[in-house]
């Protein structure tokens, strides 16, 4: 392709590629690669044919900090470009938009080299089967790391060489072959009900024996938020108190209640704006990987809203205010929808910058972090001791671990006292010390909205939605504010109204600029539909109710495995060039499609009486606890609705038959 065209904001000449007329924030940050990067289409898969090329996959997404990495180092280089442009189809894929295509190739290169994330690359055959992959490739071979140039010409040749060739094809058609096994699953179901209890009761001895009791979460670093765990062991607790399992209920409350509180007093946590960051890097939750996802935030506004209903602890509803704030603020759009992400590095505050801004580096946590000078200047030196104490800011800088030198001077602030530690400290009421700190808080807030803003991925996802939807649904129920309800219903509506089509049933999964496109996967109907019961439970309008049930028979009619269980994650008229359908059940940081759905059918029959409802439910749940591959660690979203119904049933809420 590379079109030449002037682009306005700098009337500077480039030459774009194939990514161009895309949508996605992810890859519009590529359309001006020298890389001649196609979008995942029939265009590239017909010239990988044609010229029995290896096709180069690129996965990542906008607000990515080893992304943006390995772009400056490697995609804008013209001298790499020309070996990834002779030797391979290069195609970029944005994974928030395409979770299909990351699933299937993030497995395979797990399968591979034991690892993965994010930049996700993979090697395919022409006929898009994997034989080698990776993540993150410096343009320089540095750390014992394959450098990115050094990889490509050593595929390249192995691709040209008839032996080695033979091999490639080989290994491709064999990963492909464990893949269909692992992904695609089926079989007849072998467990019965009896067995539920023993599930739950393993599954909660698996996350004690791996639970941090030093500074919370499970296993060592980095660390993620995990919602769906918490969320099991807050179900377990109140599980275990009616099934006479008091000393296993009073430690699952625990372990999610210290986990909870090290998260909202880290780092990771935005102790000015709100919002949780997207994982910690060390063990303590103190220095974050500084990304902000909506479905991070959406879920642990309900977690947080869970626990302080069992805890009665104002604190997590603060947390959950908070954070439920911050996205109403910083991540909702015009139109009442909720936008995807705000990236991890942004421009420093820098005196006299004399390059325009889009050549000056972004920084990871730029936006985030503070010098103690920056903090006596603003809050002057008494207020900025007290403030220093409390959140652990230090003159050189707090950041233990910072091996690429990105947080120099710089405070990540955490909450590192007590306040009354530091009104003994100070001499001081606790009362008078919170009130410094808060207006400290404000005054710093109001100093940091001046800086230059982190990227926002502002593509609108309706899974991602359906999330928030129900956050926000929560948060009304619990906090009592109609605001959040109100949040609620806008996005609703926006989704119903420009990513569904009523007429045909037809749901989409992103919307930007305008435009809808790609249909919708099982993650968008199950998450909408989880919002839409919750907005019926509060609001108790029926058009609420009556879609979600239109949504539910469509979701069983597209997605449903109904010989042996469980759910696909797309449809079958999804892409025909996907080398297989995929079936995951498996909850990670977002739960699985597989595990809503089995909730909204569970509720929907409570509240329709739909008797075809709860055997899907019922059947999907067989189908995973007698799967050969099954662990508790895989499913605690399933796990959490399994505690609920042994428990005594699906709660019903203000649900009511119809």
């Amino acid at each position: 392709m590379n079109t030449e065209i002037i682009r306005p904001d700098d009337n500077k000449k480039k030459i774009s590629n194939h990514l161009i007329n895309e949508k996605s924030p992810y890859l519009m940050q590529h359309a001006y690669n020298p890389v001649d990067w196609y979008p995942w289409g029939e265009e590239a898969f017909a010239r990988a044919e044609k010229e029995n090329k290896p096709v180069l996959l690129s996965i990542g997404y906008s607000t990515c900090h080893w992304c943006h990495v390995m772009e400056k180092e490697s995609f804008t280089d013209p001298a790499i470009a020309v070996i990834m442009n002779k030797n391979f189809i290069c195609i970029k894929v944005d994974r928030e938009e395409r979770p299909d295509i990351d699933r299937l190739y993030i497995s395979a290169v797990t399968a591979l080299t034991g690892s993965a994330g994010w930049p996700l690359n993979v090697f395919l055959t022409p006929k898009l089967k994997p034989f080698f992959g990776g993540t993150y490739f410096p343009g320089k071979s540095r750390f014992g790391i394959y450098s990115w140039p050094d990889l490509l010409n050593k595929i390249a040749i192995a691709w040209k060489d008839p032996l080695t060739y033979g091999e490639i094809i080989s290994s491709a058609d064999a990963l492909t072959v464990l893949l269909r096994k692992n992904l695609s699953y089926g079989q007849k179901n072998t467990a019965s009900k009896q067995n539920r209890q023993a599930h739950l009761d393993k599954a909660f001895e698996y996350y004690a024996s791996v639970f941090d009791g030093k500074s919370g979460g499970f296993g060592k670093a980095p660390k993620l938020p995990l919602p769906s765990i918490l969320n099991f062991l807050l179900a377990y607790s109140s599980y275990g108190k009616k099934t006479g399992k008091a000393v296993s209920a009073k430690k699952a409350l625990q372990m999610a209640d210290f986990t909870l509180r090290a998260m909202a007093g880290g780092g990771i946590y935005d102790q000015i704006g709100g919002g949780f960051h997207r994982y910690s890097t060390d063990e303590k939750w103190h220095i974050p990987h500084f990304e902000k996802m909506l479905y991070d935030n959406a879920q642990l506004i309900t977690t947080y809203l869970e626990a302080y209903q069992i805890t009665s602890d104002d604190y997590f509803a603060t947390i959950a205010r908070e954070t439920a704030d911050y996205v109403l603020c910083d991540m909702t759009s015009p139109q009442g929808g909720f936008y995807s992400a705000e990236d991890a590095d942004s421009i420093p505050d820098k005196p006299a910058q004399e390059s325009p801004e889009e050549e000056q580096e972004k920084i990871e946590g730029a936006f985030y972090v503070w010098s103690k000078e920056e903090l006596d200047d603003i809050l002057g030196n008494d207020a900025a001791g007290i403030f220093s104490f409390y959140f652990g800011v230090i003159p050189g800088g707090n950041a233990e671990s910072d091996p690429h030198g990105y947080f120099k001077g710089k405070n990540i602030l955490h909450v590192k006292h007590s306040v009354e530690e530091t009104a003994i400290k100070f001499n001081l009421s606790k009362e008078k010390t919170a009130q410094i700190i808060n207006k400290s808080t404000k005054k710093l807030y109001y100093t940091r909205i001046k800086r230059k803003k982190p990227h926002l991925d502002d593509k609108i996802l309706t899974s991602w939605n359906g999330l928030m939807i129900s956050a926000l649904c929560k948060a009304y129920q619990v906090l009592g504010d109609k605001k959040y309800l109100g949040a609620a219903i806008n996005a609703a509506e926006f989704i119903l109204s420009d990513l569904y089509d009523e007429k045909t049933g037809m749901l989409f999964r992103r919307w930007r600029d305008g435009e809808k496109n790609i249909f919708g996967m099982g993650s968008d109907y199950a998450f909408l539909v989880s919002g839409l019961i919750d907005l019926y439970v509060s609001d108790s309008g029926s058009r609420w109710l009556e879609t979600a049930i239109l949504l539910s028979e469509e979701q069983l009619r597209l997605f449903y495995d109904a010989e042996y269980g469980g759910f696909y994650m797309t449809g079958p008229e999804h892409d025909k060039s996907l080398i297989l359908r995929i079936k995951d059940d498996s909850d990670s940081v977002i739960p699985s499609p597989g595990s809503v759905a089995i909730r909204n059918l569970l509720r929907l029959s409570g509240i329709t009486g739909r008797v075809d409802f709860a055997q899907a439910a019922e059947k999907t749940i067989e189908a995973i606890l007698s799967g050969d591959t099954f662990h508790p660690a895989s499913f605690p979203y399933m796990l959490a609705v399994l505690c609920q119904m042994e428990a005594g049933g699906i709660r019903k809420e203000q649900e009511m038959k119809i």
